[in-house]
């Protein structure tokens, strides 16, 4: 089988040698169409699939937990012979039919599992401080919550977003409780509210970044599939994500680190490629004090000319609808001089330019 896919096309002419890790894509067919282009790609089927559910009968149904759900599903669909691991096996017809959710067809074997340790891998519990893993006195942390906390006021009321881990996860600390906002979270969850109180944890309630998570009356759950035809069919109004690098162009680089273990890059590729708005939040500088803002990217891209708005803890920059990067606003504390000496390439001033 083969489908016709955007993501990442603006990454599918080049070759990128960085240190020892190359990133090439081979020459594929592509179609132009709806002033897009994409990529003709092949399906992959594995031989075998293995998949973990909470609840399934003699038939096969299989019936998933909340955020448990994630890629389980697809997998199941896509391999030749699946084999599923369930909580509770129960007779066929204990499961309403609306309440199945992957049908018996696509399981081959159903084995019942036995004593179960669900273990957390990240248990972040919600803070009174409102601003969860941060410490005031940190020089670092305070950078982290100024950018957080600009990067709020974009957010407003009804809005549906996404939100990178890193600082983007702070966002929700800093906003109204009033506002009625939508986060989405990649795995398979539309209504994430922050992160639960003691002894509210569960292990299957987490986020992307596999962080305990809590959720607003009138949330859903659904499959990652599903999540990334949510990102793909543009029925999300923005994204917060955070950088290792952004470039003059609006190019950004927030998945590899050359000689560093990486697991994947997330959905990040997915988002910047929807044609939805694209939030960056960074640090202005690295660690070693270079600058984080370059005139070209070195590190492999994420996409090409995806960053609307990028936020630091000196600067706000925009790419409006010329794409020419210009400072709209900068930080009390800071001024136009140390922004130009901190960001290795040019950018236009907005002739209003306003503080925060």
């Amino acid at each position: 089988f083969f489908f016709f896919n955007d993501t990442a096309t603006t990454e599918i002419y080049t070759e990128q040698i960085v240190g020892s890790v190359r990133c090439v894509q081979e020459t594929v067919s592509t179609q132009s169409t709806w002033g897009r282009t994409y990529l003709l790609e092949e399906s992959m089927q594995g031989d075998f699939g293995f998949v973990k559910a909470w609840k399934g009968d003699h038939y096969g149904n299989l019936v998933f937990r909340k955020t448990a759900q994630n890629s389980n599903p697809d997998a199941a669909r896509a391999a030749k012979i699946t084999i599923a691991e369930v909580e509770e096996l129960v007779e066929p017809g204990q499961i309403d039919p609306n309440d199945v959710q992957l049908p018996g067809c696509y399981v081959d074997r159903i084995i019942l599992g036995g004593e179960y340790e669900k273990r957390i891998e990240k248990l972040i519990f919600d803070k009174p401080s409102r601003v969860v893993g941060m410490k005031a006195g940190k020089s670092h942390d305070l950078k982290r919550m100024k950018i957080a906390q600009r990067a709020s006021k974009f957010v407003q009321n009804g809005m549906k977003v996404n939100l990178g881990i890193g600082i983007p996860t702070h966002i929700p600390n800093f906003l109204d409780p009033s506002l009625q906002v939508f986060y989405h979270g990649e795995n398979g969850v539309l209504g994430i509210s922050g992160y639960p109180r003691p002894g509210q944890e569960d292990p299957d309630l987490i986020n992307a970044s596999k962080e305990t998570i809590s959720i607003i009356k009138g949330a859903c759950f659904f499959s990652s599939s599903e999540s990334f035809g949510i990102i793909r069919g543009k029925h999300l109004d923005c994204t917060f994500l955070g950088g290792m690098q952004v470039s003059k162009n609006g190019d950004l680089s927030n998945w590899l680190i050359p000689g560093k273990l990486v697991k994947g890059m997330g959905g990040a590729m997915d988002l910047v490629g929807a044609g939805i708005k694209v939030i960056g939040c960074m640090e202005h500088t690295a660690k070693n004090g270079s600058s984080k803002i370059l005139a070209e990217n070195t590190l492999p891209l994420t996409g090409k000319g995806v960053i609307d708005v990028l936020i630091t803890e000196l600067a706000v920059f925009e790419w409006r609808n010329n794409r020419q990067m210009t400072l709209t606003e900068v930080a009390k504390e800071s001024s136009l001089e140390e922004i130009r000496s901190k960001t290795a390439c040019e950018f236009m001033v907005d002739d209003n330019l306003k503080q925060f």
